[in-house]
């Protein structure tokens, strides 16, 4: 019997799953209170999950324990196995009850406050027992982190070009544009016409310094022979930018989705300025060869369905 088929008969879940605890605990003795058994049988059990695989999985110290490479490497194996456990209880709870299901979403707060608000509306409303799970990141690292450790199902914001993550897939829902928009009370609000260089000393309100979206709208500034004015206040925060522009005041750059979906959007006024600032990819992110529970599926058809209008202007239907 060769080494591959002798683990696959002898490893066990329970073995696994006491591995996990102790490793994440730190301490036989605190794993075993928390999965509410003896410190002896979760020693032996490691004990035999070592003489299985004919490696040392724990290193034991004075203070506690932790994983060796070895251990590491079938504790990474060992959560996509439970994770695939979990995802198949989820299905089996669909089937039984389609309307039934969880989703868990990560994204940037742009797209909460817009394109991720019409989907859940949308499917939501023809599916009013699946319960969204929604978390906000500041950064395509952060979201990608909270993915591979399988806290989110799926991802959506802005793909990069080219997108080389090669445990994770993207799929492109739509090209997203960019606006300058100011509040309907604005004095530029009434304009026909406007230069992007009458604008260079109003109140802007841009993205932190050290954001995507702040460094892709300097590009553009540059690109018009123009330095990227200072902004009146840098900020992530939706809540925040709809308070302040509908006043007036302010000017800022949003998206072609938030235009279009966001509740506060008839607050808004794109001002007339030649801003071509190239596209951007705009899609979701999920986990290569990780099965999706069937309620994750239908809210991947429902964004494709939200986002096939985005091609068009946001004022196009006003």
């Amino acid at each position: 019997m060769d080494f591959t088929e002798r683990v696959s008969r002898r490893l066990k879940l329970r073995d696994l799953r006491f591995l996990a605890a102790v490793a994440q605990s730190g301490s036989m003795a605190k794993a075993a209170t928390q999965l509410n058994i003896s410190q002896p049988a979760v020693s032996k059990a490691i004990a035999e999950l070592e003489h299985t695989l004919g490696v040392r999985l724990l290193d034991r110290m004075p203070q506690g324990v932790e994983p060796t490479p070895y251990g590491r490497a079938l504790l990474k194996h060992g959560i996509a196995i439970f994770d695939e456990l979990r995802q198949g209880a989820k299905e089996i709870e669909f089937l039984a009850d389609p309307a039934a299901g969880e989703v868990r979403v990560g994204s940037a707060e742009v797209y909460l406050a817009g394109l991720l608000t019409a989907i859940i509306e949308r499917l939501g409303r023809r599916y009013p027992r699946i319960v969204f799970h929604v978390g906000q990141a500041t950064a395509a690292t952060q979201e990608f982190r909270e993915l591979r450790e399988r806290r989110v199902d799926l991802v959506i914001g802005r793909i990069a070009e080219p997108f080389v993550q090669d445990d994770l897939n993207a799929e492109i829902l739509y090209q997203e544009r960019v606006y300058v928009v100011a509040g309907k009370r604005s004095k530029w609000a009434r304009r026909k016409r406007i230069a992007l260089a009458e604008l260079m000393n109003e109140a802007w309100i841009f993205t932190p310094p050290d954001t995507l979206p702040n460094t892709l709208l300097e590009e553009e500034f540059r690109a018009r022979g123009l330095k990227m004015p200072p902004a009146r206040i840098y900020t992530l925060s939706s809540h925040l930018r709809n308070s302040l522009v509908p006043t007036g005041q302010y000017l800022t750059v949003l998206p072609g989705s938030f235009l279009r979906y966001a509740a506060l959007r008839s607050a808004y006024k794109v001002l007339p300025i030649d801003f071509p600032m190239r596209p951007r990819p705009i899609g979701v992110v999920t986990v290569k060869n990780r099965t999706l529970n069937p309620a994750v599926e239908l809210f991947l058809e429902c964004a494709r369905a939200v986002a096939r209008p985005l091609s068009i202007a946001p004022n196009s239907k006003r």
